[in-house]
């Protein structure tokens, strides 16, 4: 133990906060995650700053509001010179390192616009959101070329599964009785096995990679922060045998939804409904096909993490690493006649998050459960602190969730926000909403959810008395309605306006700011006298050595 430990930072892809055993799934049960909870703190409000992997990942790794670092969406680019995670931990001599998963996208034209050479020691950090590549897997589309980024590829053929695309044909296809290829991107296929063993999977396969990292790590003898990030349960749904067939039409929830849903007037609403995805999902034959495959994924995501977990007590690693649990967003699986991610309820913006510090300190709170209003931006200030990084409020907007952890006084928050950028989207198309206006922002406040969306009235939902999000409250005119409507827009319109751009803003800088009579800037002061007066400072100690 030391006063400087790690952290193993692990993030599912498109985990539902409601798919572990420990958040109340009555049939999935995951066991070494449950174990993880009993031996730290489980948020049960915590929300990302998206529902979208892309700008949601880029908040977590510069601790910023998607408004503030300007990645709205998948593909947009970090911009050069947003700092980042990875930049402050280096500044305290700590590490920070990526096996997996970050849907960054470089600044391409930023980089060569500063001269920035893109294999440069720099240039991978920019273009790695500031991590350093132990392994990226940012996974594929059908049609991709061989992942650059990646070993697992060559891996799968090392092991016998050479094709033009192995990702695609091994780890995210099946395979029927004549041997012919199914691609899990069709979701009629998701029942069948993934045509590659459970240990050469992906999920196996990063498991094994982040071992190999924190052995060659013991030698470093920096602090590290590894950045664990498994691509599933994320689409394409498929897992290996025998995750394959551990779940069926038995062991779905019913999904949370109304018909009145159905028969809503809000405009971009109604347009999520006619979206292909959503259509899809909602569809009861769908859902039979995709959950017993989705809970598939996670049950192995849940063994594998229990081998990792069983390594890290072998090896005492376990003794001085702080380990931190989440997912990037939800998924609606057929909720509110709604499929994949993008809006905001329940399922889609709350994820999961468990933090487990081995340290003393959090003997307080091992196995509690916090309820307090958390989000993703507030893990980057969590681990700066745990490594010794100086507290850096001009940049950071999370916030530092030691208290908690640590079980006493010092955190608060009054609301949450979220944001989605939907110009790409079936929705922006069918409404014909300019890219300017096809975005939403959602604000809550532990009862009262508000979501502005641009160009049409707001929605609300009162989780008090609607814990599943079924009624619309954002047209209703009952006086309590209107006044949470109005109380949320006015909180809204107070965080949007913050200060958020003065990353430059160092507080030594705004001290010396304060201190322009003292250099010589004078303004509107008579005489000497009057200057005298007013700064305590004798006039003529201003004037330079050797003026007369």
């Amino acid at each position: 133990m030391t006063d400087r430990p790690n952290v193993l930072w692990i993030m599912a892809d498109q985990l539902r906060f409601d798919y572990l055993s420990c958040y109340g799934h009555p049939h999935l049960h995951t066991p070494h995650i449950d174990a993880l909870a009993e031996r730290g703190v489980r948020f049960s409000n915590a929300y990302v700053q998206s529902p979208v992997c892309g700008p949601s990942r880029m908040s977590a790794y510069t601790g910023r509001y998607v408004r503030s670092h300007g990645s709205t969406w998948n593909g947009m680019p970090l911009r050069v010179g947003e700092p980042t995670l990875g930049d402050h931990l280096r500044e305290a001599g700590a590490r920070a390192v990526l096996v997996g998963k970050t849907h960054m996208v470089a600044d391409a034209e930023g980089m060569a616009w500063l001269g920035i050479d893109p294999a440069s020691e720099i240039g991978v950090r920019v273009s790695e959101c500031g991590f350093e590549p132990f392994e990226r897997d940012d996974g594929l589309h059908p049609d991709s070329p061989r992942q650059k980024w990646s070993d697992y590829d060559d891996y799968l053929v090392a092991h016998g599964y050479a094709s033009d695309n192995p990702w695609e044909d091994f780890a995210n296809s099946g395979k029927d009785a004549s041997g012919e290829l199914l691609s899990a991107w069709l979701l009629k296929n998701s029942r069948m096995p993934a045509n590659v063993p459970e240990e050469h999977s992906e999920t196996a396969y990063m498991t094994n990679r982040a071992m190999a990292f924190m052995e060659e790590a013991t030698s470093d003898g920096r602090p590290w922060v590894c950045h664990l990030s498994y691509i599933k349960p994320h689409w394409p749904y498929i897992v290996p045998a025998p995750y394959h067939d551990m779940f069926d039409e038995r062991h779905i929830v019913d999904p949370i939804r109304s018909e009145a849903e159905r028969d809503t007037d809000h405009p971009l609403v109604r347009a999520y409904h006619e979206a292909r995805v959503c259509k899809s999902f909602s569809r009861d034959h769908v859902r039979e096909h995709v959950i017993p495959a989705y809970m598939g994924l996670i049950k192995q995501l849940d063994d594998n993490l229990g081998r990792l977990f069983a390594w890290m007590n072998e090896t005492g690693l376990s003794e001085n690493t702080i380990i931190a649990f989440t997912s990037d967003h939800g998924d609606y699986m057929g909720d509110h006649w709604m499929g994949d991610k993008d809006f905001y309820h329940e399922m889609a913006v709350k994820v999961p998050l468990i933090i487990a510090d081995p340290r003393p300190a959090g003997n307080a709170s091992r196995g509690t459960v916090s309820d307090a209003l958390v989000e993703m931006i507030d893990l980057a200030p969590t681990f700066m602190t745990a490594v010794g990084c100086a507290p850096k409020p001009h940049v950071i907007e999370g916030r530092d969730l030691t208290p908690i952890l640590h079980g006493h006084a010092g955190f608060s928050r009054h609301y949450v926000i979220s944001e989605h950028d939907y110009h790409w989207s079936d929705m922006a198309r069918t409404l014909e909403q300019p890219q300017e206006d096809a975005r939403t922002t959602m604000i809550f406040d532990g009862r009262w959810k508000y979501i502005r969306c641009e160009g049409f009235r707001p929605v609300l939902f009162d989780l008090e008395t609607d814990p599943h999000e079924l009624v619309d409250l954002g047209a209703s005119e009952l006086p309590e309605h209107v006044e949470a409507r109005e109380r949320s827009a006015a909180a809204l319109l107070e965080w949007a306006t913050r200060h958020h751009t003065r990353i430059t803003a160092k507080p030594e800088l705004l001290v010396r700011q304060g201190k322009t009579s003292e250099s010589g800037i004078l303004i509107g002061f008579w005489d000497e006298a009057e200057y005298e007066e007013a700064t305590g400072i004798p006039f003529d100690s201003l004037k330079p050595q050797g003026r007369p």
